[in-house]
């Protein structure tokens, strides 16, 4: 935020607006407008329109307790970005539900997303040892990285060399929490189990920061999709099915309480002019009685355009 120029008081409220205005534009034809404090946008036909209806799952990243409850608020999926053992993301699990399931939850979106993801380093290797040294250093470096740009500090981009720093210095991080995924097969394994019996649906995985080499992290994408993904994956379609009958009452009536935008009536949608009808009234020329082909003639060139009498015809059937 403080990168580009935002005040951290207004961001809640900025994400408030944008999401539910960027759900409405994904669910609505036309997209009836809006004049907010933050943002503005004329009556409008976005498009494309998603595939998936009413539009894909909303996800908010948190990194606080207080922002876990507030996706939970506004019936969307949290993102943990925080680095915590299965013990402390179920004590955070077990509020978000909570609230999914009162009347505290009322959708931003046109849909719940009732679901709670977690964060972790991962790499893996049938050698625990070789494991470590692919992939230790570059989620360190992920961490020191936030406390650079987000707590402690000073930047001079394009100059800084953030690597170098995190080279002098990391042998001094010691506890890492969220490397439990960074092992063997088996260790790994049995790390996430620990997640998933406590009811996280989903965990994330950080592979791509410092220097780790882009083989490495395909072996380590190779050996967890043969030798972890399979025993976690063995229960998850009847544990989905049970957790979406359980929570199919609360979601429902989450969304009757949902404050909607009201859509427009045909008549009410205003006529948008081309811009070469705003240029030629705004030169006071008529370019049609002046033989021009054209409404703007420096128009048009090798681009096949039909011409104006062509296309006031077509204009006439609606």
């Amino acid at each position: 935020m403080h990168g580009f120029g935002i005040e951290p008081e207004q961001k809640t409220a900025m994400w408030r607006e944008g999401v539910e205005q960027t759900a409405n534009m994904m669910t609505m034809r036309p997209y009836p407008g809006y004049e907010g404090q933050f943002f503005s946008m004329p009556v409008r036909n976005v498009v494309p329109k998603p595939v998936q209806k009413p539009h894909p799952p909303i996800w908010m990243a948190c990194s606080r307790r207080e922002s876990i409850l507030r996706a939970a608020r506004h019936g969307v999926g949290a993102l943990v970005f925080g680095f915590v053992e299965a013990s402390q993301a179920k004590l955070w699990r077990d509020e978000y539900y909570a609230i999914i399931k009162s009347d505290e939850c009322v959708p931003i979106g046109h849909a719940v997303n009732a679901n709670f993801a977690t964060l972790n380093g991962m790499m893996v290797h049938e050698n625990h040892d070789e494991a470590i040294r692919r992939g230790l250093d570059g989620f360190r470096f992920f961490g020191y990285s936030i406390a650079h740009y987000a707590v402690y500090g000073e930047h001079q981009p394009g100059v800084t060399n953030l690597w170098k720093r995190f080279l002098t210095i990391k042998e001094d991080m010691k506890e890492t929490p969220g490397s439990g995924s960074i092992g063997t097969p088996k260790s790994v394994r049995e790390h996430l189990k620990g997640y998933a019996d406590v009811g996280i649906d989903q965990m994330i995985f950080i592979q791509q920061s410092g220097m780790n080499r882009h083989e490495h992290i395909c072996e380590a994408l190779e050996l967890f999709a043969s030798e972890v993904m399979p025993e976690l994956k063995e229960r998850e379609d009847e544990r989905v099915k049970k957790k979406d009958e359980e929570l199919a009452p609360f979601i429902e009536k989450a969304l009757a309480r949902k404050p909607r935008m009201a859509e427009l009536a045909e008549h009410e949608v205003p006529n948008v002019e081309s811009i070469g009808i705003v240029l030629e009234r705004r030169s006071g020329k008529d370019y049609a009685t002046a033989g021009g082909t054209y409404a703007d003639p420096t128009r048009g060139g090798a681009i096949p355009m039909a011409s104006r009498e062509t296309f006031a015809k077509a204009a006439k059937a609606g």
